[in-house]
């Protein structure tokens, strides 16, 4: 079984990409959503959040997401060491659901595969790619946020062109490349480089 992470810079579209691979019977692992879970069931990880940011990091036992938001995202040294704290206890946690699965591949979501050292333990990345303006209207849509606030949120992940530069393969998500063939493309070679130990040379949609 093939181990593979599929990343993408905020705004990039990959959880719309993640979406068709799992429709397609790709089993799907979310970091994002269980690092939130995680800092809500480990009492450490809990206890030292509570200690650095605050008793109202937590609302009834639950993240307080805004709140954490706000502070982190501002200020790359504290983001730096929320990111320190979980990633470890998400590897961790993804390696154990790998574990689980049985499928020719399956697939590790996550916006920093590369800054969290994940991609080291998979065997491949698909990168998701779009256009930073297009980037930050879906975000500003989708969060109702401040553009200057997400082009902080973009400039504190990995520039883009060198994060692409490390995928092995590529997805355009600029609403204008067929999203769907991209997709049904690395499937079919995924699934037979996982069938076979010598894989044929692949080129995906380049940018």
């Amino acid at each position: 079984m093939l181990r593979v992470g599929l990343t993408g810079g905020i705004g990039s579209g990959k959880t719309i990409v993640a979406r068709i691979f799992e429709s397609l019977g790709v089993p799907i692992y979310n970091a994002d959503e269980a690092a939130k879970r995680i800092m809500v069931e480990r009492p450490a990880l809990k206890e030292a959040i509570i200690d650095k940011f605050g008793p109202e990091s937590y609302i009834n036992g639950e993240l307080n997401r805004a709140h954490l938001s706000k502070i982190v995202f501002s200020d790359k040294e504290k983001i730096d060491w929320l990111n320190a704290l979980i990633h470890p206890a998400t590897i961790e946690d993804a390696n154990k659901w790998m574990q689980q699965q049985n499928a020719p591949y399956v697939i590790k979501e996550a916006a920093l595969l590369f800054e969290s050292g994940a991609a080291s333990e998979l065997d491949y990345i698909i990168g998701v790619t779009a256009p930073e303006n297009l980037r930050i209207q879906r975000v500003i849509k989708r969060d109702h946020s401040d553009p200057s606030q997400v082009k902080k949120r973009i400039d504190l992940q990995l520039e883009e062109s060198l994060k692409q530069k490390l995928c092995d393969f590529t997805i355009v998500n600029d609403e204008s490349s067929p999203l769907l063939s991209q997709i049904l493309k690395i499937d079919q070679e995924l699934k037979h480089r996982a069938a076979n130990p010598k894989p044929a040379e692949f080129s995906p949609n380049p940018l």
